[in-house]
């Protein structure tokens, strides 16, 4: 039975290469080659399973090039609605390791390698993260070493099977193209290893992700005149503000009063909340329109409560919004 499913899988899987492509080729939402910028909410959401908002996710396309910032839950499945194929993907950069930011990377790094028009990547697959990202490479790979096997006879290449992970430091960690991804930290909270956000910049214009961040005053050091800041919110109410677990979470992350500080310092064209944390959850957590009027007694700029699918292109004319069907 298992020589049987090998067989079929090698067959199908062979069948599918019969015209090769590279998978660019037959994104339907391809990186613009221009001088702008493409930003899309792949995920907006918190750990909590929520079908409206998957797992925090960003794509950043410039230069040609599609730059994954965190693969949350469902990641690839956004990927999908927009038509780009996961093997097109160039890069993709962590924050930090919390599973909520992870757990979609399987899925990145496995669909990639197939063949088209679902995967296509010919190449290694770029990891950037905090130190530790090699053991993580270094895990998936042998998690899923029998995947690699059953499929390795059906013409998928080598190399696209492997993970070439890099640690990042601050500074630049990335450039091609045109295309110059910073990386910096920020604070999460006491229980966390190394986490970073990151700027992305092409010609005149650039998007930051601050990742999971309590306060931090370097995003609005590397936000400074950004043309769109992605900033995760975390908003608890009054009658579980005093609740010891929640104190905990909140020590973790930016109340909207924090972040309107954080906008005002750095002037953003566009302040975009993702990582949108509601607590206690459910019905009973402070509503989006709670968090932005909140945030907007503190900041008189652009900010919106962003949503999955949402995308803006950047360019010398202004920003353009956009929603993905």
């Amino acid at each position: 039975m298992n020589n049987l499913f090998r067989n079929l899988t090698a067959a199908l899987v062979a069948l599918a290469v019969t015209t090769p492509l590279h998978a660019q080729e037959t994104a339907r939402i391809a990186a613009p080659t221009d001088d702008t910028m493409r930003l899309t909410l792949l995920g907006t959401g918190s750990p909590a399973l929520r079908i409206e908002r998957f797992g925090f996710a960003n794509l950043v396309q410039a230069g040609g090039l599609n730059l994954l910032f965190d693969a949350g839950r469902g990641a690839t499945m956004r990927l999908g609605q927009m038509g780009l194929p996961i093997g097109a993907i160039d890069a993709t950069f962590l924050t930090h390791f919390h599973s909520d930011h992870t757990n979609g990377l399987p899925d990145v790094y496995l669909s990639g390698y197939v063949p088209l028009p679902l995967g296509g990547r010919q190449d290694e697959f770029q990891l950037y993260g905090p130190e530790g990202v090699q053991q993580l490479a270094e895990g998936l790979m042998l998690a899923y070493a029998s995947d690699v096997v059953e499929r390795g006879g059906a013409k998928i290449p080598e190399a696209a099977t492997k993970i070439a992970a890099h640690v990042v430091d601050e500074g630049v960690v990335f450039e091609k193209n045109g295309v110059k991804v910073e990386a910096f930290r920020v604070f999460h909270h006491k229980f966390s290893t190394e986490t970073f956000g990151y700027r992305v910049s092409y010609g005149n214009h650039s998007v930051v992700i601050s990742g999971d961040a309590s306060h931090s005053e370097s995003v609005a050091s590397y936000g400074k005149d950004a043309d769109i800041i992605v900033h995760e919110v975390a908003a608890v109410s009054q009658v579980a503000a005093d609740k010891p677990f929640f104190k905990v979470v909140m020590s973790g992350h930016t109340s909207p009063e924090e972040a309107a500080r954080i906008f005002t310092a750095a002037q953003p064209k566009l302040a975009i909340f993702s990582h949108v944390v509601q607590l206690p959850g459910g019905h009973v957590g402070p509503s989006t329109d709670e968090i932005l009027t909140r945030t907007r007694a503190g900041y008189d700029g652009e900010v919106i409560i962003g949503e999955d699918l949402m995308s803006f292109v950047i360019s010398d004319d202004g920003i353009e919004r956009d929603v993905i069907d």
